[in-house]
């Protein structure tokens, strides 16, 4: 099967040797399975994700849905892909086998997830926000929720959305105006209006269930004041049949640069006599209850990130070794044949960053879902949570990191192609359209930046972060003996110090209460952080493939080196814009912040 959406090595020696997901099969949840079973799940994966939904990609970029007499219209192949999806099981593969689903390990059900991403993200936004929005209710709501509503959109009968953002709002949640009143019957009647929301309206499912954020009529202003509604397109009866349609119109799609195969949509809740919506969880916690739904989905959009970044690499990596142009420097002979573009070093810089920053975002979303199973079953209440702290703090970083540096990898595979990049002839240029929203939708770059160095760095006292520092510190220790490791190590060991000791600037700051100022940067001190942080995982997958070569390991002796190679490049080329920005955030400097609005 000939794809170009991942390297087949890689993801075995990700999951397999530098993740250890066969370790997890000890926890009880995973017993029936093997490294035969999850492998097998995988393949299933890549074939659908291959076969399905590749093919249609670049048709749902082309002819992006329409809003016709008061409906969607779209590419039918999506439909079929979807349809794809719900039978073969891999719609909710991470979920209880009695709810439908093969109770895939964490890391396993992420690349599962991930491949179909990889090969067409626009379609695979369906299933991802409905598997969120299931959870949601699985997490929060009640008993009949669950069965009314989440089992059917696990088994792929409904769809499912988040519906946030407001026209006047934008991210300030705690601005929104949607309202919510009581029914006299346990339920309620809400009027608002919602923008941006993704799969907010399509024919692809018998029903959309919309989880809600809104304001009941004596809710506090601000953020305590939000409540959390599950509001069906179509009211469900008690034997689970259809009713009528809910007050929920669809008021037009917004045409986005990339990303084109989700419909992004404009929903009015209440034209009539109000969407008919139903209460999850208490009265004014829906923020907390739907930040269940968020941090899924923003690991999903750091995956996503991942992925159309890696294939992206992977079509710069054959057209720059299929393509001629060009002669050595220092050929002067106009008569000696051309090489291909791999023999310029200056393509090979672009390649190995690319492969720098795709392997690198995989090893980090896959150490997290790592953690989600760790802080699940981990064998003591202490190791449980440990995980769900590192969780807290890394997921952030997740989420943004791939969305800058992947992104950028999508850029340079452009820039291998030359202009034949820059053109619609060839599929890089759509993966970089389709990438850049992950560095907005979920939560911006600032918005994760403050959450990171405002909250989760101090949070409990911050020992989630000193428990992280422990882990790198570990792996330099175990590096520094290693004589072919020890330069990273020390490269890294100097990074780290240098985001601790700007860290501490920061919070010396922030604790004399200037805390505007202590956050100015954030988003500076995400990227270093989140560079410390993907530098520790590439000197943790050198020390695995130092270990595949000296022992012999599973995988081709030159895909060991080519990961050495990444680490070495990663040290000494990327690591030093930690020392950079660390000086700047050392100095908790106001540049921006005193800029007046006037004087742009």
């Amino acid at each position: 099967m000939q794809q170009r959406i991942i390297n087949p090595h890689d993801l075995a020696f990700q999951l397999f040797e530098l993740h250890r997901t066969e370790d997890v099969l000890q926890y009880d949840r995973y017993a029936d399975h093997s490294r035969e079973t999850l492998e097998a799940a995988l393949d299933l994966a890549l074939k659908v994700a291959a076969e399905e939904f590749a093919p249609h990609a670049r048709l749902v970029d082309e002819e992006e849905p329409t809003f016709e007499n008061g409906r969607v219209e779209m590419r039918p192949e999506v439909k079929r892909a979807l349809d794809v999806l719900r039978e073969t099981g891999l719609m909710a593969a991470g979920q209880d086998y009695e709810l439908g689903g093969m109770q895939l390990p964490a890391a396993v059900a992420q690349m599962c997830v991930g491949l179909l991403k990889g090969a067409n993200v626009g379609t695979q936004g369906y299933a991802g926000l409905t598997i969120a929005a299931a959870n949601l209710i699985l997490a929060h709501g009640s008993e009949e929720q669950k069965e009314r509503y989440a089992r059917p959109m696990l088994a792929g009968r409904f769809f499912g959305t988040m519906c946030l953002t407001e026209p006047h709002a934008g991210s300030s949640l705690g601005d929104l105006k949607t309202r919510a009143e009581p029914a006299g019957d346990g339920s309620y009647r809400l009027k608002g209006n919602k923008i941006f929301i993704s799969a907010g309206d399509h024919e692809l499912s018998k029903n959309i269930v919309h989880m809600v954020l809104g304001r009941l009529p004596d809710a506090p202003a601000g953020v305590k004041g939000i409540s959390l509604f599950l509001v069906p397109k179509f009211l469900v009866n008690d034997d689970g049949s259809l009713g009528e349609r809910n007050d929920v119109a669809l008021a037009g799609l917004i045409h986005k640069m990339g990303y084109r195969g989700t419909t992004s949509t404009m929903l009015n809740f209440g034209e009539k006599d109000g969407a008919i919506g139903y209460l999850v969880g208490e009265p004014h916690k829906g923020l907390a209850a739907m930040f269940h739904m968020m941090n899924e989905a923003r690991i999903g959009v750091g995956l996503g990130a991942v992925m159309l970044g890696y294939t992206g690499y992977l079509h710069a990596l054959d057209y720059a070794r299929d393509r001629k142009q060009g002669r050595p420097i220092g050929e002067k002979d106009p008569n000696t044949g051309q090489v291909p573009l791999t023999r310029h070093a200056d393509i090979r810089r672009m390649l190995l960053t690319q492969k720098a920053y795709v392997e690198g975002g995989l090893s980090l979303c896959l150490e997290g879902a790592r953690l989600v199973d760790e802080k699940k079953f981990a064998d003591s209440d202490a190791a449980k949570a440990e995980a769900a702290g590192l969780l807290d703090l890394l997921t952030p970083l997740i989420k943004s990191w791939p969305s800058q540096f992947c992104l950028e990898a999508n850029s340079l595979a452009i820039q291998v192609h030359g202009g034949y990049g820059y053109t619609r002839e060839y599929p890089v240029e759509q993966f970089y359209r389709d990438n850049r929203l992950n560095p907005i939708h979920e939560g911006t770059h600032g918005i994760q930046g403050m959450d990171l160095l405002g909250r989760k760095v101090m949070q409990a006292d911050g020992q989630h972060y000193r428990a992280l520092l422990k882990r790198i510190r570990r792996t330099i220790d175990e590096a520094l003996a290693v004589p072919s490791l020890a330069d990273n190590a020390v490269r890294l060991d100097r990074a780290l110090a240098q985001l601790v000791q700007a860290t501490d600037a920061i919070n010396v700051v922030r604790v004399s209460g200037a805390t505007e100022r202590a956050l100015a940067n954030a988003s500076l001190y995400l990227e270093a952080f989140g560079h410390t942080v993907v530098g520790w995982l590439w000197l943790r997958q050198a020390q695995v493939a130092l270990t595949g070569i000296d022992n012999g390991g599973p995988q081709p002796e030159a895909f060991y080196r080519g990961k050495l190679r990444a680490c070495d490049y990663f040290a000494r080329y990327e690591l030093p814009r930690v020392s950079s920005l660390a000086g700047l955030l050392a100095e908790v400097d106001t540049t921006a912040l005193d800029m007046t609005e006037s004087e742009f």
